[in-house]
């Protein structure tokens, strides 16, 4: 039958297998029910024949011997069909048998009560035995006793009387287990994909490997948003319990856009996450019907390498406008000289250190970190390139931070200024700093003129995804869920309000 019938050839074997079993216990369990069956009937027949001996005059008359007591018992034994018909006397000396040697000897009564005048039925000697007694005219003592029985028949003999029958039903049992097991095997053969057994299991052996093996999390989920398997990195990366599996997504501790993307109320590709301060990347995969199969990938360190990028990039535009600056002034400083207007020139020149070195001496009179006043004074040159004033609020205050609360801070006030100045949409106006070190935290408020912040929208705006730019696409509305992030992290918290503008308020513990 080649590979593709060893699963049938398996299967026929052990359907035989279960249908020879069955067999067998149907038989035991058919000899023991007709044993009981025969015991009961052969009992009361047994018992009935007794008593009608029992009750013949001539048995209870003590005058007659063995040879008056024979007729009545080979009648009885030659009507009835029993096996043997037994008078013995109260002394359980034979006197009428059967077997002339059982004669003069004592007849076994076993636990028969009958010597106490009682009836008795009962099993001696493989026979199914009556003991009737044969009481004196008063009815009060035993003067004889009747004993009928018939013997048991063997555990095959019900089996061995009907060979045909017997044949025949195992005949239709093997048609049918041999028909069963082949239609098995075929529908099996339909629901595995004509895999054999241990085909079946290298692959399973080969997912788990593959599954478990790989730097990337995988997640199955069914039409109802179960998760029917999840590898290690899924469940390192989304922070799963233990018992995930078989959990529905609603029923996870999962951000509501972890939540979106796994159910596919979100959609898109490569769509990044954050969870317990991972940047992830989402891809989901919707399986026909089954469900679908999402997959995960670790982009913090892409996202850190990213920021340090953005950072170098930030520094080239605050470098590049300062150069663009510093020419402008050049040539304003050539022309003044080219006309001769010398005490101009001085004045100018006066005008511009002054400014410069009134914002280096004010932002390093507050601010004590030396982190935090250089994101600010490189952003002021980037908002001076736009047409932008910062400025910082009159009683801003920052001592020294410890490094995970400056870098905590870098990324607060850099993101909530970038945003500011995007919110400005290149028109000018100006964005106001505070940042102040209260006992058990650091405040900072960061304020624009620009339009301002819907109230609607007050929450969301934090919501990684979220934004209100034309360009939503890619990293957009990271930034602000990024602030979110970090506060959280600390047991800290964000929020925005509109004042002549958006003012935001971000507070990070210490």
């Amino acid at each position: 039958m080649g590979a593709r019938g060893s699963l049938a050839r398996q299967l026929l074997v052990w359907q035989l297998v279960v249908v020879t079993c069955l067999l067998c216990a149907v038989g035991v369990l058919a000899v023991v029910q007709a044993g009981n069956n025969f015991r009961t009937t052969e009992g009361r027949r047994a018992l009935s024949v007794a008593e009608s001996v029992a009750a013949q005059g001539v048995v209870g008359d003590l005058e007659n011997g063995p040879f008056e007591l024979n007729a009545p018992a080979a009648t009885a034994r030659s009507f009835s069909g029993v096996d043997f018909v037994v008078i013995a006397g109260a002394d359980r000396y034979v006197l009428a048998s059967p077997d002339p040697g059982q004669v003069r000897t004592l007849l076994d009564t076993g636990e028969s009560t009958v010597l106490s005048g009682r009836s008795w039925v009962g099993e001696l000697d493989g026979s199914i035995v009556a003991h009737v007694p044969v009481l004196d005219e008063k009815g009060g003592k035993v003067v004889r006793m009747v004993a009928v029985g018939s013997k048991s028949p063997g555990f095959f003999a019900g089996v061995l009387d009907s060979p045909d029958n017997a044949l025949r039903v195992l005949g239709v049992a093997l048609v049918i287990g041999v028909s069963g097991s082949l239609l098995l095997a075929r529908r099996v053969k339909n629901q595995t994909l004509g895999l054999e057994p241990h085909e079946i299991t290298a692959l399973v052996e080969n997912r788990e490997a593959l599954l478990h093996g790989i730097k990337e999390g995988v997640v199955g989920l069914d039409p109802q948003h179960r998760i029917t398997l999840v590898n290690d990195q899924a469940r390192e990366l989304l922070a799963l319990p233990e018992d995930a599996v078989g959990r529905s997504v609603e029923d996870l501790d999962l951000n509501e856009r972890i939540r979106d993307l796994l159910t596919g109320r979100a959609t898109g590709a490569d769509q990044i996450v954050l969870r317990k301060g991972k940047v992830l990347t989402l891809n989901r995969m919707p399986i026909d019907v089954r469900g679908a199969v999402v997959t995960l990938r670790d982009r913090t360190d892409l996202m850190t390498l990213r920021d340090e990028l953005d950072a170098s990039r930030h520094a080239t535009d605050t470098l590049r406008a300062q150069a663009h600056e510093f020419s402008n002034r050049l040539h304003t400083i050539s022309g003044l000289l080219e006309l001769g207007e010398y005490e101009e020139v001085r004045g100018y020149v006066s005008r511009i250190s002054s400014a410069q070195g009134e914002w280096r001496a004010e932002v390093g009179s507050r601010v004590g970190d030396p982190a935090v006043a250089a994101l600010l004074i490189a952003k002021a040159s980037l908002a001076a390139e736009r047409g932008v004033g910062l400025r910082m609020a009159p009683d801003s205050e920052l001592d020294r931070v410890e490094d995970a609360l400056s870098t905590d801070l870098v990324t607060v006030l850099g993101n909530l200024v970038d945003n500011a100045l995007d919110a400005l949409g290149g028109e000018q106006g100006w964005i106001e700093v505070g940042v102040w070190q209260e006992e058990d935290e650091v405040r900072v408020v960061v304020r624009d003129s620009g339009p301002g912040v819907a109230p609607e929208i007050a929450e969301e705006v934090f919501e990684h995804g979220f934004t209100t730019k034309a360009a939503a696409h890619g990293q957009r509305g990271l930034g602000l869920a990024l602030i979110r992030q970090a506060c959280v992290r600390r047991g800290g918290s964000v929020e925005v309000h509109n004042s002549g503008g958006a003012v935001f308020t971000a507070r990070l513990p210490r």
